[in-house]
């Protein structure tokens, strides 16, 4: 009977999806109590800024990582600082030493200047500090503690015209004098302004680290089903015994490992061997064609009208979606569930298996 190496499979799924989710890098900019700092606790996963200062790369800028997190943070200061002249020069040889780099994924991607709607104005060195990004990179301006707009972005707008979009935000609930409450706005359309200037290589990463919106990641993965779908059906186009059903597998652990990393999980091959196991039951533990189809086969309704059968192009489709979708709704409710983070490893094992679990 047909066998095929499980480990060698989960290898290169788990190889696959770490290259294609890549790193992100986004400089973020802003005078001291702009609320830079809430603002990447609100929108991205690890809570960034109370890591810790990060490592120096030059003056008034350090580098701030999380591990497990696909992004890195460049956080500029000091732009009401007396010093500005030599914290924009130095910025700008860091950046444009990273710009020369053949790796893309050393290039600062996005840059965040933040500037907050209570000042009402835009300063000069922000300004300079625009003019000097924008030749390095796309630049948004973030009107940060948003309340009243009364003109303000387009005044935003007129003052940094080499911003390529000024969006609002405010990343934190308040409640006014008066008792009436505000909530958070923005976030979203934040992260969605960023992934149409973010190049193509890097949305992944920018996609997998962000929390804000949740439906971002969830209708990436749906597309990474529906390709997984396409592969499968080509491939079972002519009908294929169950005993070799498990030419299927190795595209539904990419599809898995796809998943996993659009949602911005810390993972490495042991979750990801553990996930697909835990999907497949015992088929796992051999991986033969027969063993495989009798579990894959339990995702679908009705199942027992094609036991012995040929997997035709439909039924490879329909096993697939069933899977790829069962795992993107469980990943959905536990980063709902837990805020955007990332649930640890063994609560996503323990759903699974839950979500996964069928009747012999």
């Amino acid at each position: 009977m047909t066998e095929i190496k499980f480990g060698d499979a989960v290898k290169k799924a788990f190889e696959e999806a770490m290259r294609e989710r890549g790193h992100a890098n986004v400089l973020l900019a802003g005078r001291t109590g702009v609320g830079k700092s809430t603002l990447v606790n609100s929108v991205f996963q690890g809570q960034f800024a109370s890591t810790g200062h990060g490592r120096p790369v030059t003056t008034g800028t350090r580098e701030i990582t999380k591990p497990g997190v696909p992004l890195t943070i460049f956080d500029t200061r000091g732009l009401e600082m007396s010093e500005f002249e030599a914290t924009r020069t130095a910025l700008k040889r860091f950046v444009s030493s990273r710009r020369q780099d053949p790796d893309a994924r050393k290039h600062i991607h996005v840059a965040w200047v933040c500037v907050s709607e209570d000042l009402r104005r835009v300063e000069e060195a922000e300004t300079s500090l625009v003019e000097m990004l924008a030749d390095y990179m796309p630049v948004l301006a973030v009107i940060t503690k948003a309340r009243a707009d009364q003109g303000f972005r387009a005044e935003v707008q007129r003052l940094l015209p080499r911003a390529l979009n000024v969006v609002r935000v405010r990343a934190l609930p308040e409640e006014l004098d008066d008792g009436h409450r505000l909530p958070p706005m923005g976030l979203i359309e934040l992260i969605q302004a960023t992934v149409d200037l973010i190049p193509e290589g890097q949305r992944r990463a920018f996609i997998a680290s962000q929390k804000a919106d949740l439906a971002l990641k969830k209708t990436k993965s749906h597309m990474i089903v529906g390709a997984s779908v396409a592969t499968a059906m080509g491939i079972a186009a002519s009908p294929i015994p169950f005993a070799d059903a498990f030419v299927l597998v190795p595209i539904q652990i990419a599809m898995i490992a796809g998943i996993t990393a659009t949602y911005g999980l810390d993972f490495s091959e042991g979750f990801l061997s553990t996930v697909v196991a835990s999907t497949l039951g015992g088929a796992a533990t051999t991986l033969t064609g027969r063993a495989i189809a009798g579990s894959l086969i339990k995702l679908l309704p009705g199942a027992g009208a094609v036991v012995g059968g040929g997997v035709s192009a439909a039924t490879a489709g329909t096993m697939t979606t069933a899977l790829g979708e069962a795992y993107i709704a469980v990943l959905d409710m536990l980063f709902e569930k837990h805020g955007g983070e990332q649930p640890s490893a063994e609560i996503v094992i323990d759903a699974v298996r839950a979500a996964f679990q069928k009747p012999a």
